[in-house]
């Protein structure tokens, strides 16, 4: 196929995948903002009580940022590099200076780079205030992450009271509803 018709079939392409990235990175952003705010108070961030994972913003730079802008300069790029200014037509220009396959390269490395960190976010589970003694890792109340401090546990024993026991949810006594919360947005 010709360069002029590959340049056209692009744009048909970025105006349908285009707008769907943008919305998702925007439904990215918007989750790991959220992630700071546990049950919806700035509280815990004011303390520094936060994730170490949610501080990392992936979902931010990676899933956000990185994203939108690959989208939005790739869109930019092939509106200009195939029509003609004007008559609506498909120009005779030079191929385009940043092809499309190596922004898109961009965008796939910034939505692993989230996807990865959000697995991680995941596994380690929340930051909270847990009874330690309650659960035998130790004496006392404190800030911690329970669910990767159960070093006693193997880790699919680990994942499964985590992540699909509810019950085990309630270890966490600050912020209320954390383990939901970041199951969530994560």
């Amino acid at each position: 196929p010709s360069p002029y018709r590959v340049a056209m079939c692009v744009g048909k392409c970025s105006r349908i995948v285009g707008p769907c990235l943008l919305a998702l990175g925007t439904l990215s952003v918007a989750a790991n903002i959220l992630l700071l705010f546990p049950g919806g108070t700035a509280k815990y961030l004011v303390e520094g009580h936060i994730s170490k994972d949610a501080k990392v913003m992936a979902g931010v730079w990676g899933g956000g940022i990185t994203v939108s802008t690959v989208v939005c300069t790739t869109s930019l790029l092939t509106c200009l590099w195939s029509r003609d200014k004007g008559t609506g037509q498909v120009a005779a220009l030079p191929p385009c200076p940043l092809p499309a396959s190596a922004q898109l390269e961009n965008t796939h490395l910034g939505a692993a780079a989230c996807f990865v960190l959000s697995g991680v976010g995941l596994t380690n589970g929340p930051l909270c205030f847990y009874n330690a003694s309650e659960h035998g890792r130790g004496h006392g109340t404190l800030w911690g992450y329970p669910f990767l401090d159960a070093s006693g546990q193997e880790s699919e024993a680990r994942a499964e009271n985590y992540l699909y026991d509810r019950s085990a949810w309630s270890i966490c006594l600050e912020p209320a509803g954390v383990v939901a919360w970041n199951a969530v947005f994560f």
